[in-house]
């Protein structure tokens, strides 16, 4: 339709009349309409379709009542206006886990950093670009929330100072100095199940057991990121889960969607056995 057709005030008033009815909208995308101009009116594609049916299917699911907040993407620090220092984070195991929250019923916030990912439907996003920016918005969202699973890959330095313009090349060899980013998920407490990642290239075991206890974890979620099917960017994942006892439960090569719900299934026993829903 054109816009002036889904804006007209009669459609607008049966639209939520029939929201009333309890009918489910799914509203028109926005862009390049075929009349030439711009605006809402273009047909949803097939992803955003499903992923209202899926939303609306799983609103009973075992996660319904349940508020999550869910981190995803690498933060970016800055150099200078065009430079940052950032990782090989894609961001698709947080944003699965963000899709299975929302298909079993969850409340979701999804706290990103930059991906070329498309926005998930049926989930409050939150953009961040720096871990100070993260870090803020996760404090904000976790305090009506019953989880907080950190899946970002949360940039360790930042530039001790930032140039106010472009650092040209020819003025030679650039030293930076670097000093750590806020550690988040050390730094937050409260009345959630809080679990975090590890992605590591040595000493995966040990690493992640110590970043329970001094995180204060719930449990951890651990990878080699050296494996060639399991680390930044791929759509499978190998992973390691640790809890509070130190007993690992080592999963089989799966889909970064069948890994989501496999953190969701400990963080569901977890609030069961809390009896801690926001």
């Amino acid at each position: 339709m054109h816009t002036g057709m889904w804006e007209n005030r009669i459609t607008q008033e049966n639209v939520i009349r029939l929201k009333e009815r309890g009918f489910y909208i799914i509203p028109p995308d926005t862009g390049r309409l075929a009349s030439g101009g711009y605006g809402a009116g273009r047909f949803p594609d097939t992803g955003t379709i499903l992923g209202h049916i899926k939303k609306i299917l799983g609103k009973d699911g075992d996660m319904a009542g349940i508020n999550i907040v869910v981190t995803a993407g690498g933060t970016q620090e800055p150099i200078d206006p065009v430079r940052v220092i950032g990782n090989r984070s894609s961001g698709k195991m947080g944003y699965a886990i963000a899709e299975a929250a929302r298909d079993r019923g969850a409340s979701v916030t999804l706290i990103t950093a930059p991906t070329s990912l498309p926005v998930p439907v049926g989930v409050e996003v939150v953009n961040v670009e720096t871990a100070d920016q993260m870090k803020e918005a996760v404090e904000k969202a976790v305090s009506r929330s019953s989880a907080l699973i950190m899946a970002a890959a949360v940039a360790d330095f930042r530039a001790a100072s930032i140039s106010a313009q472009k650092i040209k090349k020819e003025s030679g060899n650039l030293v930076l100095e670097l000093v750590p980013t806020p550690d988040i998920l050390s730094g937050i407490n409260g009345n959630f199940i809080k679990v975090g990642f590890a992605a590591e290239s040595q000493d995966l075991v040990a690493n992640a057991c110590r970043k329970v206890e001094r995180k204060k974890l719930d449990f951890i979620v651990a990878n080699d990121i050296t494996e060639k099917d399991s680390g930044f960017g791929a759509d499978t994942n190998r992973v390691i889960i640790i809890g509070q006892d130190g007993m690992p439960e080592e999963l089989p090569l799966m889909s970064k969607r069948a890994v989501a719900d496999r953190i969701l299934d400990r963080v569901v026993r977890l609030l069961a056995a809390k009896g801690n829903k926001k």
